[in-house]
């Protein structure tokens, strides 16, 4: 039995199918979405979901779905399956289904009469292209597979109605056809690796629905457009090869890209290899720049969570030339940001307070990883320039005061991952001393004068040394309170006593300004008010405020998105704080904190981890499906854990 793997009696069950979700990315910003019966229920949803850089910044739905018809002896069986208004699901293609699997990649097995038939799904690496490859296993006559694409040529965040605009026009080419909906869009080439039959017989299919944003509170209908069909005769044994791309393809060569591609897939066949498959899936590389976006299906590339998921992403999958790669574009951006020049690579929200303190984190485990000379031979004078940047008081919402510590506005606009806003105004107005801002601020003081002493400049780390000590004394006096635990931001008199998780970091990092018996405390605080099998929540239980559901409409969430739901990435510094303190003794209870993650392997979706889950039981998995930071650090604890096991 696969590790991936999913029978007929849970497929045929759609509550069950329904919200578990498959994703498979290019790595060049273009993915594949669906359920596991290929049913969209997200207007993210699509088999060929890509960028279209001419018209905007966003992905684009080109092809929604395919629906397959088995023919044999005149009688049809549609093995689509779509939601209708009225809870009507059809043609409920679903029923066929005998299995899914998708621990190499993704692969359904329908059952029709004596049709056995199974399905594959490869999207080739850095090309806008998805192949299916059809092998009929068994059969007892003559049987003709027949595909509908529905077409969509719309933006994600969009939806497409029935309109007298959209082009019907299509031009035949090898094997195939090619068309385009609207002006500025790419051409959408449809080709089978077998000669066919293309019937154009062009229909709107109105009414589909998607449930997943009717629970998120969004429109959630829209009409596909489909020109026709193809007709293919199909024998025992043969394999038929389905392409959509943007760019014409040899079918000839389809059979051939569909093995080279599948040859080069890593198996799922653990946690550690499910997890290492979706790192992949976070690379963005675009010419000369190489991302890391933030998660599926929505998020673009963020600097917050670019610097906090490289090092579990890369490092911790041993792939360190790929680290040095996103840096390289990292690089770029950060210097653009402190020479106060225009950043021309794609990475939003440089201009967070934390941010370069995030990017030293990342540097640092890299140093870790390889050595401190390594990292100071390539990273010593971007280390040095944001050293600089910051102690010179150059950014604009991030002021050092004379105690030490660093000071940042956020009552009016959100400034930290704490981010949620409603009406323009932050959820968690986060403003003054904030406790991880100053515990990466003390923890990079420390490392780069560590760093740059070894490299023989004494007084640049004297210096640093000098700083770290008045920031160390300053924090424990300002942020550590009468029970022990950490105020999450301090501004004047104004303090922030909620019991939040921001204050683990300051156990977790390899330099801290608290002693050991008050980092056990803070430690012990955590585990009891905010430790969860899914992660770390955002707000205790006992804090006023408390919000653990993250369900509703779009105003309703952003009330909840950090007042009690737990989040994975925040596991990975808790685990890390956990055996700082514990060492040896702490590494069972840590492997125990990650089997509540390795369930989720078979959930949402598949092989990944969501962006959230709630703060309650049953912990359910919310927001976007697939996320970097989470992935990254659960990622980062095996690595770590690897380390004690030897």
């Amino acid at each position: 039995m696969s590790y991936l793997h999913f029978d007929k009696t849970l497929m045929v069950n759609l509550e069950e199918s329904l919200p578990r979700e498959i994703l498979r990315t290019n790595r060049s910003g273009a993915y594949h979405c669906t359920t596991i019966v290929d049913c969209n229920t997200r207007k993210y949803h699509g088999l060929l979901v890509i960028p279209v850089p001419n018209l905007d910044d966003e992905n684009h739905v080109l092809l929604s779905s395919l629906d397959e018809t088995v023919i044999q002896h005149g009688a049809e069986f549609n093995l689509g399956l779509h939601k209708y208004q009225g809870n009507n699901y059809s043609p409920n293609g679903h029923k066929y289904i005998r299995e899914f699997d998708c621990e190499h990649i993704p692969a359904t097995t329908y059952r029709v009469g004596g049709v056995i038939l199974r399905k594959e799904k490869i999207f080739v690496h850095h090309e806008n292209r998805i192949l299916i490859r059809y092998t009929l296993l068994d059969a007892h006559s003559a049987t003709t597979l027949r595909f509908r694409p529905f077409l969509a040529f719309r933006s994600v965040r969009e939806y497409t109605h029935e309109n007298t605009q959209a082009s019907r026009e299509y031009q035949l080419v090898e094997n195939g056809i090619k068309t385009c909906m609207y002006p500025g869009y790419p051409e959408l080439f449809m080709q089978l690796n077998k000669k066919n039959e293309f019937h154009f017989d062009p229909n709107w299919y109105r009414g589909i629905e998607y449930p997943k944003e009717q629970e998120r509170g969004y429109d959630f209908n829209e009409d596909l457009y489909v020109p026709g069909y193809f007709e293919v005769d199909i024998k025992k044994g043969e394999s038929i090869v389905f392409s959509a791309g943007i760019s014409e393809v040899s079918p000839r060569r389809l059979k051939q890209i569909f093995e080279a591609e599948a040859e080069d897939r890593t198996p799922r066949d653990s946690f550690y290899h499910c997890l290492k498959n979706s790192a992949h899936q976070f690379h963005n590389k675009q010419e000369d720049n190489h991302y890391i976006l933030a998660g599926y299906p929505w998020f673009k590339c963020r600097a917050r969570d670019m610097f906090v998921s490289l090092p579990g992403l890369t490092l911790a999958v041993d792939e360190v030339d790929e680290f040095e790669d996103v840096m390289q574009t990292a690089e770029k951006a950060i210097r653009n940001y402190i020479d106060d020049e225009p950043i021309e690579c794609k990475i939003y929200e440089m201009d967070d307070p934390d941010i370069l303190l995030w990017a030293v984190w990342a540097l640092q485990q890299y140093a870790k990883e390889t050595s401190r000379e390594q990292c100071r031979m390539k990273y010593g004078s971007l280390l040095e320039a944001i050293m600089e940047f910051i102690r010179q008081r150059k950014h604009d919402n991030l002021f050092l005061h004379e105690n030490g510590l660093l000071y940042a506005n956020g009552s009016d606009k959100a400034i930290t991952w704490m981010n949620s806003t409603v009406n323009g105004h932050p959820v968690v107005p986060r403003t003054g001393y904030i406790v991880e801002i100053n515990a990466l601020w003390y923890n990079a003081l420390r490392f780069v004068a560590d760093l740059v002493r070894e490299g023989g400049n004494v007084v640049l780390a004297d210096s640093l040394d000098g700083q770290a000590a008045i920031t160390g004394a300053s924090f424990v006096e300002v942020f550590r309170n009468e029970y022990g635990y950490l105020l999450d931001y301090v501004d004047g008199n104004m303090m922030d006593w909620s019991v939040r998780p921001n204050m683990i970091f300051t156990v977790a990092f390899d330099y801290s300004p608290l002693d050991r018996m008050q980092k056990k405390q803070v430690l012990d605080i955590v585990t009891k008010e905010l430790l969860t099998p899914k992660g770390l929540r955002t707000l205790s239980p006992k804090s006023g405020g408390y919000n653990p559901n993250y369900v509703g409409s779009q105003l309703q969430r952003d009330y909840a998105y950090h007042q009690g739901t737990a989040w994975p990435w925040l596991m990975g510094f808790y685990m890390e704080a956990y055996l700082r303190i514990y060492k040896m003794s702490g590494i069972s209870f840590v492997e125990r904190q990650l089997i509540g993650f390795e369930a989720e392997m078979t959930s949402h979706c598949i092989g990944s981890l969501p962006e959230l889950f709630d703060g309650n039981p049953p912990f359910k998995g919310r927001g976007a499906v697939s996320f970097a930071m989470n992935v990254a650090e659960i990622l980062r604890i095996l690595k770590l854990l690897s380390k004690y096991n030897l």
